[in-house]
């Protein structure tokens, strides 16, 4: 499959309207959902039309709820049978596709009380009063679809290397990026923090990622942190992708243009995802023989998984 351009200025405003979509129905999903640690509750899912909230459950009904990327639509479906949508194109501003979804929730009698204001985000017009984002580039949204659907499968072939506590592959909807953390069962350091925050990383976390791009990463780009973050972290080398400060710590990016234009896209994420899980699991005391499943590659394998990706990019001495 040959992977679609996705540069942040390319799509900009249709980014941040599905983005702020994407949080009403987010919300909508936390309202109905009881509550599971690190807020595995909360995020969206890719599925093969875009993104699904999965099953929820309200006024004795259960319901789904899709954004449609095929389609270009929202879709609610319920247990028994019934299905209302309503069709996404550019001027349909958030105010109005608030209104619409609530609406249709009412209908189906499954509509439920959300906190109508952005989440983490630099947009902060109250849902019901923003009639600023209302683009809809088609082309781009497919684009994202085919790029979310091809990320899923790699993470999940990655997840499938580690056999300790693993999240779900998720989309979180108050930064719009695709995720997968790997945990090492310890505690987290406690932080002087905000409960969402505390309840994120009330553990040891290995966390990668995709961001669709945003103003302080610019384009599209894979990711890798570690929490809390052992000493001397930025030092260690990736046979591709650079560490970054971000924040009060330190990043793993690899820019998405980069694994598509390569020989090998998936070799070359799974080499980022993997050096950056080794980097801060091996500074971080973790036991990554004894979390290795069935399913990993042998020491040998990932050393040239590691190798190959280093001699892509020039790298090959760079490596330990």
């Amino acid at each position: 499959m040959t992977l679609p351009e996705l540069h942040l200025a390319d799509w900009r405003p249709t980014k941040d309207t599905l983005h702020l979509y994407c949080q009403i129905v987010g919300k909508i999903r936390l309202a109905t959902t009881a509550p599971r640690n690190h807020w595995w509750n909360v995020p969206l899912y890719v599925d093969v039309r875009g993104l699904t909230t999965r099953r929820l459950h309200h006024g004795g009904t259960t319901f789904e709820i899709t954004i449609d990327f095929v389609d270009h639509t929202v879709v609610v479906r319920t247990a028994d049978g019934r299905t209302e949508s309503f069709p996404l194109s550019a001027g349909l501003a958030v105010a109005d596709f608030d209104a619409r979804l609530h609406a249709m929730l009412a209908e189906l009698g499954i509509d439920v009380e959300i906190r109508e204001e952005p989440f983490g985000v630099p947009m902060t017009t109250p849902f019901p009063r923003d009639t600023e984002h209302a683009a809809w580039d088609r082309d781009a949204i497919a684009r994202f679809g085919r790029v979310l659907d091809w990320s899923d499968a790699v993470f999940e072939e990655f997840s499938g290397w580690f056999n300790g506590k693993t999240s779900p592959v998720h989309l979180f909807w108050h930064s719009l990026d695709l995720a997968v953390s790997r945990f090492s069962g310890r505690p987290g350091a406690p932080l002087d923090a905000d409960a969402v925050t505390q309840e994120a990383y009330s553990r040891e976390v290995i966390s990668f990622g995709f961001w669709a791009g945003d103003d302080n990463v610019g384009d599209a780009a894979y990711y890798s942190y570690t929490a809390p973050e052992p000493d001397g972290l930025r030092d260690q080398p990736l046979p591709v992708g650079e560490w970054i400060e971000f924040g009060s710590g330190s990043l793993a990016i690899l820019p998405y243009e980069t694994v598509r234009t390569a020989p090998d896209p998936r070799t070359t994420l799974l080499a980022f995802l993997q050096s950056a899980y080794e980097a801060g699991a091996r500074l971080a005391g973790w036991d990554t023989a004894g979390f290795e499943s069935t399913w990993c590659p042998s020491p040998a394998q990932l050393q040239e998984l590691h190798a190959n990706a280093a001699a892509t990019f020039g790298r090959a001495q760079e490596r330990s």
